[in-house]
């Protein structure tokens, strides 16, 4: 696999010391440690292993990967095969994107108390989703939904939030057809 002209790594390699020294005690030792880990990934510092080919003896270094599950060099492949493995369970029909953000008050509480936290952030999304899918003013059919939960926010700062991709309609109440969206919204506004 060929590599991009920039990548994650190169960026915090390049930015990441001033960033982290201007954001000295407003970042978590988590943060700091997945930083650590991109800049690091695929380069000596992690060691690295001998690739000889048996036929002409041509030798090539491999680099070793962090492994961490922030990593985009390394979660690359397995996002592709998780939206590969999600594209064979689509229906065909429009899919629609829908966010669900704790506020700000809710979010530091959430820093605390995780586990309890965001299994109650995704079960407000899927019973809000549902219930309002349900309402025969909005759609008036039951759907289903792949919700995401998200941590952090693009600017590396706690910021739960789950995504929520969400098939255009649903099964009439009593099963028995398919109800689509109207005028190309997931529900009215």
């Amino acid at each position: 696999m060929e590599r991009p002209d920039l990548e994650v790594a190169d960026i915090f390699r390049a930015h990441g010391p001033a960033w982290r020294h201007a954001q000295r005690g407003h970042l978590s030792l988590g943060q700091l440690k997945v930083m650590s880990a991109i800049e690091q990934c695929r380069s000596a510092a992690l060691g690295g292993h001998a690739l000889r080919c048996d036929a002409c003896e041509h030798v090539d270094i491999a680099y070793n990967s962090c492994r961490n599950r922030h990593c985009p060099k390394c979660q690359a492949n397995a996002a592709r095969r998780w939206l590969e493995a999600r594209r064979n369970e689509l229906l065909p029909v429009e899919y629609y994107h829908v966010v669900f953000t704790l506020p700000a008050p809710v979010a530091a509480l959430a820093w605390y108390n995780k586990a309890l936290m965001y299994r109650l952030l995704f079960e407000t999304a899927a019973q809000t989703l549902c219930t309002i899918a349900a309402d025969p003013k909005h759609l008036g059919a039951r759907i289903g939904a792949t919700l995401v939960l998200h941590t952090w926010g693009s600017a590396l700062t706690h910021h739960p939030h789950v995504h929520g991709i969400v098939p255009g309609g649903g099964l009439a109440p009593d099963g028995t057809r398919w109800i689509a969206c109207r005028r190309g919204f997931f529900l009215p506004v």
